[in-house]
């Protein structure tokens, strides 16, 4: 799947994000390495602890459906580009290798994309 159209399934989703509190809506698209796409949004809450991230939904999506193996994950937010928070990255850091690429941008455009490497580069791992 070429990132542009990984980035639009990630666009697409944002209507679906649950955001009353902050009104910062976001998307992702994780695609796995069996060429399925996973969709999440984030879900807040409440009770502020119970909130999840759009990159933490898809992972458990495709986890809970047997994947385990990743190539690439496409983050939008309601404001444009966005980047995993530090517990993403380590969420994603159980599950993917140095070289699985995040992708995001203000448009399927402009996409930057770096590797799990660089966005985490000491994350833990036992």
């Amino acid at each position: 799947m070429e990132k542009k159209e990984l980035f639009e399934k990630a666009v697409s989703m944002l209507p679906m994000a649950y955001a009353p509190f902050s009104k910062f809506r976001v998307g992702a698209a994780l695609l796995g390495k069996s060429g399925k796409v996973y969709t999440g949004v984030n879900v807040e809450n409440s009770s502020f602890g119970g909130t999840i991230c759009a990159e933490r939904t898809a992972f458990v999506k495709a986890i809970s459906e047997g994947e385990r193996e990743f190539e690439a994950i496409a983050i939008v937010s309601s404001a444009g580009q966005a980047w995993p928070c530090g517990i993403c990255r380590q969420f994603m850091k159980e599950f993917c290798e140095d070289d699985f690429v995040i992708i995001t941008g203000n448009d399927s455009e402009s996409l930057r994309e770096y590797t799990m490497k660089e966005i985490l580069p000491e994350g833990f791992k036992l």
